[in-house]
């Protein structure tokens, strides 16, 4: 199949690919005979779970899921070959049938396919050759103490692409697909490989790519924002690039917009059906999905769509039905800037200011840098690096050529250093060195996108041109020097000749594109003395200007330090220059240079006088400016500048402070110094681990958790943590031996990921994070059966069992393995950790097989506190006790929520209504009938009715009131807090700061068609309103009700009159002006206290004024004598539920008591668009005095209640599902 005609079918419809392929195979419930098939009968390792390999074992249930995926209106299928790569099979040892597999599984998608095809050829079907990321990650280190250690080499990744690809292709697949990417650099290696194969069998196919965004904060695995995975991918003519995976439809749809908007090929998106529960299941079903991706199609995001993990074929049939209504989204034009990327993205734009290239991680340039490197002082020359990013670098130049160095492998150990140190990481790389094999190691290193320095023309046409293919095909953009075959360029005219012909071999023969094309036409030494070097600043600034005006899109470069190289050891004539030199170079055009950025001065800054000598010499001016020039020097020589202290402002912390800083932003340069500053003041060396640097590793974990930090972050605060440890241990040893306790670890803990699962990157994190809390660790590795682990464990002798887990099997595995301690008797705790698994799962299905501690940790840095407890003699019983209390109380919860997804017809939910006696009810008529309105309701009465407990929940201070204020911890904050509040409220109600409206109604009504209010006018004889309840609809245990609001007023086939009541109301008339002035005067504190005394107030008047209806203007409860606690605690009789509430989700029933009462009018509250109160400090509801009315939420609800009230509301369907989203 030709590139065109998937394009011609791309450019007039949505094409749909399919859904799960693993899901589905679960379903057939396949033995290992059946993976084993004939071939394999007496294979020696076990091989269910090997689901690729099903292509030559059961083909017909590959075919058969095939068909059912293009049944439901597929038009693109994918080749189940997810790990058909010889590293991700050597964990079953199948590397020799890789290829075999992979031709097998082309062939029985592409026979699926044309079946179909033939029965509809206006709709052709495509195979696409899927290739997952492979278990291994070319940008990060398995072992986080060698953040430098890779599990594989870029050429050993390539390899096994090459054999996947070529068993693909020559099973007949129509395109390629790289899916599920986490890390890019593996990425950028499967295509290397794809355009090898392509150019050994002499066709192309069109290549699809799909990463994965893996959390919260939007990033790959690796690290790389959406728009830097696009910059380093898009050195291809890709057929499309998308997200899969990760994320449900749902938090996928940010980055999904930022792929639509920017990139120059087809979008893609095959998302999750949701996220998953806590049993690793994914409960979206079609129509809800289906809800997210029409979502995406009417925005136009999309020219493909379909499903990844839990989806089927009734998620594919519902995605294809919506994909087939809404047009697809157009391709943009490719810009012509220059995008580049390291985890964040680069793009240099015409209005960009000139782009700094740090130079200082140069050996050739920085003897400092050069000794770090030979002394292999990694760590040190990493501060280098990072020191010219927080200096302002946004590329930085690597150069490793001297002469004691083995140059390549020092560049390769430092491209993978840097990648573990995501506030270097994240600017592009410029990999310089003057051997090609240097510069090519560098590339195999490269997440990002990142410029090779240089190529030229030196050594002939064919040279140069092999390079920049080679270039091009890793994804790189380069700098050209003007140099060629007889040398450098001397002259303007030699300069303009070099980079002509260079920029026609490289846009004409090699296809490079030219915005990626950089010139470096010599940045030569001025004032040497020397007659012909009188020229070398003026000439480099015209041939700049003339490189701009005639080679489109071309850059311009240049080494800047060189200009100045006659004045060494003078930095203020040598800044001097680089800032004169810098500010003609860049009105001439040039875009970026190699400067130590932290180094640069301002033009502006640099002395009158020092700035004309430096001129005349730059501009060749005057013929005595060099003597002039030097003359300066001489006399300026020793005034050197005082470099600025970098913002050491953190330094000033308490010692705790220090710490987490150092933890969080991964610095080690202090943490000695600060850990030996806590040794003085804690009495054991073990509680300052325990103590402030767990309290730092848990905020690295709060943070990580809400996506504030990624993954490779996390790794660095490991280290910093690994480091403390470090300098602790000597303490901690000398201070067992005088305690006369044996040397040893804190503990022994034995990891392992279950059999059937290959994900280890999470559990290799907290094994590294436990090693640095002096644990040892016993790592098994994937795929390890229960035997194995216990057998180990016993040996071993270890403390703790960690078990791991990515995928929804491993979940069953988990359990099989407690079970399995429980038979032979062990008494150790078991830790669950991963992905797919939760703390409900665990309290549920894992811990109640098990009778000691069972406790899942959820991410690496909660794992230390869990397990030192665990293992602490005085710790572990209550600490055990606790766990088994929380887990019972899960499991209840649990219990309780069974029935809650378990939903019946609105017939039956109806048929089971709260069932009230009407006969026999008495209903007060009330004393009075109408509207009631409240104006400037008394602030001193209101106050009375204060709920005081939330008011502290608001400022983050869990507790109740009054207990609080004698809280051991909180108790004082608590107090100060109070009496901050009692004095504002004071002044708010002394100097009327506040007013407080409020408008009330009571009328006649009647439940209609069971689900319904009829409100009617005081005579009883007109309708005046009507409001809509919703019921419960899920399964209730026997003598439990699936409850509505209406079930509390009298049916109209009662004959009996009941009534209801609404109100509306707001403490907050006149905040803004007071809240304006606080937040002038920056005092946020009492902008913060007004706004949460308003909200009490509001509260409290809702509270008074319900109570005034009870006992007065309604009057049904006449007798009523409850104290503010009593009231707090809901004991008297009937309800006022609020709308957005959950008795009454909707909020659009709001406007139904605004139109009734009048509100805006009579109280000044307003509704926002999306039915907000403002001011916000109001509360508006219902009225409804029956004895049996209590609160309740209804819960989650089916299609079939939204659609029946849409109907009853007169709305549609869409609208309404859209206000009821979250139930």
């Amino acid at each position: 199949m030709h590139m065109a005609s998937i394009e011609q079918e791309l450019e007039k419809r949505v094409l749909v690919i399919d859904g799960a392929m693993g899901s589905l195979i679960q379903q057939y419930k396949l033995t290992e005979e059946d993976f084993r098939g004939e071939k394999f009968k007496n294979f020696h390792k076990d091989l269910k779970g090997n689901n690729d390999l099903l292509c030559m074992t059961r083909p017909d249930i590959i075919e058969e899921i095939h068909k059912k995926y293009l049944e439901a209106g597929a038009d693109i299928i994918e080749t189940n070959s997810f790990s058909g790569t010889t590293i991700s099979m050597a964990d079953y040892d199948m590397q020799p049938y890789v290829y075999e597999m992979n031709l097998a599984a082309a062939k029985v998608a592409r026979k699926a396919a044309d079946d179909y095809t033939k029965l509809t050829p206006h709709k052709p079907r495509f195979v696409a050759g899927a290739m997952g990321p492979t278990t291994k990650l070319l940008s990060m280190s398995p072992d986080v103490n060698n953040p430098g250690y890779r599990a594989m080499t870029y050429d050993e990744l390539v390899e096994a692409y090459k054999e996947q690809v070529r068993g693909l292709m020559d099973g007949g697949v129509d395109l390629l697909l790289y899916e599920t990417i986490t890390d890019t650099l593996n990425a950028k290696a499967g295509l290397f490989a794809a355009q090898t194969v392509f150019e050994e069998k002499g066709r192309t196919l069109p290549l699809m790519i799909s990463g994965t965004i893996t959390d919260a904060s939007g990033r790959t695995l690796s690290g790389q924002t959406t728009e830097a995975f696009l910059n380093s991918v898009s050195h291809m003519n890709l057929l499309s690039v998308g997200l899969n995976c990760a994320l449900g439809a749902k938090d996928m749809r940010p980055y999904l917009e930022e792929l639509s908007n920017k990139a120059p090929f087809y979008i893609s998106a095959y998302p999750n059906a949701g996220l998953p529960n806590q049993f690793g299941e994914y409960d979206q079903d079609a129509h809800e999905m289906g809800h997210q991706i029409e979502d995406f199609l009417k925005a136009g995001f999309l020219n493909i769509v379909g499903g990844c993990c839990g989806t089927t074929p009734e998620h594919i049939r519902e995605i294809a039905r919506l994909a087939e209504k809404c047009k697809p989204r157009k391709k943009p034009q490719a810009d012509s800037l220059m995008h580049l990327s390291g985890l964040e993205p680069v793009t240099l734009r015409p209005d960009s200011n000139f782009m700094n290239v740090g130079e200082r991680t140069n050996v050739t340039g920085s003897k400092k840098f050069a000794k770090l490197i030979i002394e292999e002082k990694y760590e040190e020359a990493l501060a280098v690096a990072r020191d010219q990013v927080e200096g302002g670098a946004q590329v930085i130049d690597v150069n490793m050529d001297e002469g004691m160095l083995d140059a390549e492998k020092a560049m390769v150990t430092f491209l993978n250093l840097i990648a573990s140190e995501p506030d270097i990481a994240r600017v592009p790389v410029m990999i310089d060195s003057s051997k090609w094999s240097v510069i090519e190691a560098g590339l195999k290193c490269l997440q990002g996108k990142g410029i090779v320095n240089s190529i030229s023309l030196k050594e002939g046409e064919e040279k140069f041109i092999e390079q920049a293919k080679l270039i091009k095909k890793y994804g790189a953009s380069v700098i050209v020097m003007a140099f060629d075959e007889v040398g450098q360029a001397d002259t303007l005219q030699r300069r303009i000749d070099i980079c002509k012909r260079a920029y026609d071999i490289l846009v004409n023969k090699v296809k490079f594109p030219p915005q990626d094309i950089i010139f470096d036409p010599n940045i030569f030494p001025v004032a040497t003395g020397m007659e012909e070097h009188r020229r070398n600043a003026l000439d480099f600034f015209l041939a700049t200007k003339w490189i701009k005006e005639n080679l489109p899109h071309a850059k311009v470069s240049g080494g800047v330090s060189n200009v100045s190289f006659s004045f060494r050891g003078n930095d203020t004539v040598r800044e001097a220059i680089h800032a004169a030199f810098l500010y003609h170079a860049v009105k001439h055009g040039m875009d970026m240079g190699i400067v130590n950025p932290s180094m640069l001065q301002i033009y502006d800054d640099v002395p009158k006088d020092l700035l004309e000598l430096v001129e005349d010499v730059l501009l060749d001016r005057r013929d005595d400016a060099t003597e002039r020039l030097i003359a300066k020097a001489e006399e300026l020589k020793g005034k050197g500048k005082v470099k600025e202290e970098k913002n050491e402002e953190w330094r000033k912390g308490t010692v705790q402070e220090r710490l987490t800083h150092a933890l969080v932003k991964g610095v080690t340069d202090y943490i000695e110094l600060d850990v030996e500053e806590c040794r003085q003041h804690y009495p054991k060396t073990l509680s300052i681990i325990e103590g402030p640097l767990m309290d730092g590793m848990n905020v690295v974990g709060d943070l990580f958790g809400s996506g504030k930090m990624f993954l490779p972050q996390v790794v660095k605060s490991a280290r910093v943590m690994k480091k403390a440890v470090a300098y602790l241990l000597p303490f901690l040893e000398e201070e067992k031996k005088a305690s006369g306790e044996a040397q040893k670890n804190n503990g022994k803990v034995l990891l392992a990921t279950v059999k059937g699962d290959v994900h280890d990157i999470g559990k290799n994190i907290v094994g590294v994070v436990m090693a640095c809390n002096n644990f040892e660790i016993i790592d098994l590795g994937v795929m390890v059966p229960a035997e194995k682990i216990l057998e180990t464990a016993r040996k071993e002798n270890v403390d703790i069992i960690g078990l791991s887990g990515l995928i929804t099997p491993s979940l069953d595995e988990m359990v099989h393995v407690a079970k399995e301690m429980e038979r032979q008797g062990f008494n150790i705790p078991l830790l669950i950790g991963g992905a797919t698994t939760s703390k409900v799962h665990t309290a549920v299905k894992i811990s109640p097989h098990y009778s000691h501690p069972v406790v899942h940790v959820n991410d690496a840095s909660k794992s230390i506190p869990v397990v030192q407890n665990l293992i602490s003699k005085d710790l572990k019983e209550n600490f055990a006790a606790e766990i088994a209390k929380d887990y019972e109380r899960v499991r209840e919860q649990n219990k309780n929520a069974q029935g809650q997804n378990k939903f019946i017809s609105m017939a039956e939910a109806r048929a089971n209504k709260f069932n009230i006696d009407w006969t026999k009810e008495d209903i007060t008529k009330p004393a009075f009938l109408g509207n009631k309105v409240f104006t400037d309701y008394s602030l001193k009465e209101i106050a009375e009715y204060i709920d005081w407990t939330p008011f502290f929940h608001s400022w983050e201070m869990k507790g109740s009131y009054p207990k609080i204020l004698e809280d051991k911890e909180r108790g004082a904050e608590a107090k100060k807090l109070f009496a901050d509040a009692q004095a504002m409220l004071k002044k708010v109600i002394d100097e009327k700061w506040l007013s407080a409206n409020a408008v009330i109604g009571i009328y006649p009504a009647n439940t209609i068609n069971q689900d319904d209010v009829e409100v009617r006018s005081e005579d009883g004889k007109s309708v005046k309103a009507v409001f809509h309840s919703i019921r419960q609809q899920t399964k209730k245990p026997a003598g439990q009700y699936n409850i509505a609001l209406a079930d509390y007023v009298a049916p109209k086939e009662s004959n009996k009159t009941d009534y209801i009541g609404a109100f509306a109301l707001t403490a907050g008339i006149g905040i803004d002006e007071h809240v304006k002035r606080f937040e002038k005067d920056h005092d946020d504190y009492s902008a913060i206290m007004l706004k949460a005394i308003a909200d009490r107030l509001a509260e409290a008047f809702a509270e008074l004024l319900h109570k005034k209806v009870r006992t007065e203007i309604w009057a049904y409860s006449k007798n009523e004598n409850l104290s503010n606690e009593q009231l707090i605690k809901e004991e008297y009789a009937g309800i006022r539920p609020a709308p957005g509430y959950p008795a009454q989700p909707d909020h659009t029933e709001k406007l139904t008591i605004w139109k009734l009462l009048d509100v805006e009018k009579t109280t000044g509250i307003t509704l926002t668009d999306s039915l907000a109160m403002v001011p916000t400090a109001a509360v508006s509801g219902l009225y409804i005095s029956n004895k049996n009315a209590t609160y309740f939420g209804v819960g989650k609800i089916t299609k079939e209640q939204v659609e029946d009230y849409a109907k009853r509301k007169g709305m549609s369907f869409e609208e309404t599902e859209k206000w009821l989203g979250p139930i």
